[in-house]
């Protein structure tokens, strides 16, 4: 029996959100103050969608699938992995939720072979906190922490709000080896504690710091931070390499496939509403036959498509041959086997 559906994968918002049942006790978190985030307008009329998130958001196409899987991670408030062809849709589908409940611009976390738990959770910039002070005068020095601290983008989403916040931790498998098990005690235990404010906090029991998104400057009590409504968190992978057991069962994990014929058109009819149906069709039937020599992503299409489809870019005889073009193989095997 299917899970009632929070999110239902429509395009129209709505307030379902609200009839989100309690969590599981092993994941309850009380943090507070409660603060009221950045939200979205049910209506969707909120100018923050208006951009190229909002375009993301709005042509997303889930599968049946994709709907239950992300209403588990809803109700048991876990993270949700996402794993699948370039091009699946796997880094879209969190501006689709936060569209659809509501729940304000996405923070969005891009990791690299760089990358450490510190980058996602806050920054502090010492230099000029000593600048500052040097200009000042060394009495200004304690009180003026706060203001070189920066939340990132998964100490934002920590922070309690009444609300969830949506957080993409996006192509997590590019970074170090042990992200994977350094992200799991925060997401696990919903909270941190930035050091520089608990040394303070004798002298600064509270700071104002500045959010990710820089909407607002969160109370910080202690240097603690725990949340509230655990946040909708993506993380997305190209299965370029394995995680480890503990992570992988603490996640709700969702594989996705590359779309077909039928699919394929209505994801281009969502990016491309003006396209000739006629010319989509033979695009997407070259598309597919070059997809069975070599790896191809979806948004290679859509550059083919509006290219093909622009008199002033293309003659009609060459349509196919420039599809081509900008087509190129992302990968060829040597069996042509693409997977």
């Amino acid at each position: 029996m299917p899970l009632k559906p929070i999110y239902r994968g429509v395009e129209e918002p709505h307030d379902a959100l609200a009839e989100l049942p309690p969590p599981p006790p092993w994941r309850a978190f009380d943090g507070g103050p409660p603060l009221d985030g950045p939200v979205g307008r049910a209506d969707g009329a909120d100018q923050r969608w208006a951009t190229t998130a909002g375009h993301r958001a709005g042509t997303f196409r889930p599968t049946p699938e994709t709907v239950e899987l992300v209403n588990a991670a809803l109700y048991l408030r876990r993270p949700l992995l996402v794993t699948g062809p370039p091009g699946s849709g796997k880094s879209s589908l969190p501006y689709a939720v936060a569209r659809e409940l509501g729940l304000g611009p996405v923070l969005r976390w891009n990791i690299t072979s760089r990358s450490t738990l510190r980058d996602g959770l806050y920054q502090y910039d010492p230099l000029s906190r000593l600048y500052a002070a040097n200009q000042a005068g060394p009495r200004t020095y304690g009180a003026a922490l706060d203001e070189h601290l920066r939340l990132g983008p998964l100490g934002t989403a920590l922070l309690p709000y009444r609300r969830p916040r949506v957080l993409l931790i996006d192509e997590i498998d590019k970074g170090d080896l042990d992200l994977p098990n350094d992200l799991l005690h925060v997401l696990e235990d919903g909270q941190y504690e930035i050091d520089e404010l608990v040394r303070a906090a004798p002298q600064q029991p509270e700071a104002q710091v500045l959010t990710a998104d820089g909407c607002h400057r969160a109370p910080i009590s202690g240097g603690r931070v725990r949340c509230r409504a655990f946040p909708f968190t993506v993380l997305t992978s190209n299965a370029e390499r394995e995680f480890p057991a503990a992570f992988l069962r603490r996640c709700v994990v969702l594989e996705l496939r590359r779309p077909e014929g039928a699919e394929l058109e209505e994801i281009v009819k969502a990016h491309l509403p003006e396209a000739d149906a006629r010319l989509v069709g033979e695009i997407v039937e070259v598309f597919l036959g070059r997809r069975e020599d070599g790896e191809l992503a979806t948004d290679q299409l859509l550059n083919a498509i509006y290219l093909t489809s622009r008199p002033e870019l293309a003659e009609a005889a060459d349509r196919a041959a420039l599809a081509a073009q900008v087509m190129p193989y992302l990968s060829r095997g040597q069996d042509d086997d693409v997977f």
